[in-house]
């Protein structure tokens, strides 16, 4: 069962983008998908380094603006906030069918601390949002 996903966050330069990766590597043929901010930002090079330690190249990526793929009548099966809860609410809301979700994730741009400091958090929330993936994969595909 093919389904079209888009994951939303602030800035589309962390959690979103990780999400997206992370969906499409375990989705495969099975899924569309796409990540996009409310406020498209710089691409997160902490977020890029961690997930370059599992494989994957985001290095290319670049932020969208969630309100362009609104604009365009885009439509989704799933649209999944990955930001807090007041960021979440200033989704569009899409036409067409689609299951608005919301996994909050701590903001990697918030990681203090050295460099392996900064890391070490960030790796704990591609960690989260791998698992989470994997999870709602499993079950709605």
């Amino acid at each position: 069962m093919y389904k079209k996903i888009l994951f939303v966050c602030v800035h589309n330069s962390a959690r979103s983008q990780m999400a997206e990766a992370f969906a499409k590597k375990y989705g495969g043929g099975n899924v569309f998908v796409e990540s996009a901010g409310l406020e498209p930002g710089t691409l997160n090079q902490d977020v890029v380094k961690v997930m370059s330690e599992r494989g994957i190249d985001i290095s290319g990526n670049k932020t969208k603006s969630v309100f362009d793929f609104f604009k365009e009548g885009r439509t989704y099966n799933y649209v999944i906030a990955v930001c807090d809860k007041e960021a979440a609410e200033n989704c569009p809301i899409f036409p067409g069918f689609s299951e608005r979700l919301h996994w909050p994730f701590p903001d990697p741009s918030a990681a203090t601390g050295s460099e392996e400091e900064r890391l070490e958090k960030v790796r704990k929330i591609r960690d989260e949002i791998e698992d989470k993936i994997k999870n709602f994969l499993n079950a709605v595909l």
